[in-house]
């Protein structure tokens, strides 16, 4: 059983049904009890960073998140759930993340249309289970005007939005994070959460 994080922050029900498709129990909570008990966590997320951080410490959710980061069980961060994954963002104002990945969220400022909308390539730059099933230029659904700046050694995928490299898919340790939406993403999302599914069940 995996928990899908519930604080106030998008519509869950397209992210509980993806891993219902995959046959993959999620429940969506916010008690600790069930987070401890769950074999892996999900971090979904629509909306701005500050309101995310804000509804994680109103919830009390922030250190029995890090318990479980700690605790090396599988974290998957969704769109504004891989943005609060970093140590700050500066969506209307500079707001302390959870800090479980290196980096900072800034706003997208390039010549594109902003919002990023759409269906664009994967970009692999380091091989982890987590795409084993993801092939170079699979595609992938986004929805987000921010973007990650993170290490190279954290970075696992980007994607070309005209001419800048935009972080897609990154990963420290147990904690993974992903600015595209798996759940929207077809086929190839379909795979994505397959491996997740394997990495809670290993």
């Amino acid at each position: 059983m995996i928990v899908i994080i519930d604080y106030n922050v998008g519509n869950l029900k397209s992210v509980v049904g993806a891993f219902k498709r995959i046959g993959l129990e999620a429940v969506v909570s916010r008690d600790e009890k069930v987070i401890k008990e769950a074999k892996g966590v999900v971090l979904p997320g629509v909306g701005t960073f500050p309101t995310a951080m804000k509804n994680l410490e109103k919830y009390h959710l922030v250190d029995i998140l890090t318990e479980r980061k700690e605790a090396g069980i599988p974290i998957l961060g969704i769109c504004l759930g891989m943005q609060i994954l970093f140590e700050k963002g500066c969506e209307v104002k500079e707001t302390k993340g959870l800090g479980f990945i290196p980096g900072s969220v800034r706003y997208m400022d390039i010549d594109e249309k902003i919002p990023h909308m759409g269906w664009n390539q994967l970009h692999i730059t380091n091989h982890q289970p987590i795409l084993k099933y993801v092939h170079e230029n699979d595609d992938v659904y986004f929805v987000h005007s921010y973007m990650a700046h993170c290490k190279d050694e954290n970075l696992v995928a980007y994607t070309d939005y005209g001419t800048t490299k935009v972080t897609a898919l990154v990963q420290n340790k147990n904690v993974i994070g992903c600015q595209f939406h798996p759940e929207k993403s077809g086929m190839v999302g379909h795979k994505i959460l397959l491996a997740f599914k394997e990495m809670v069940e290993c």
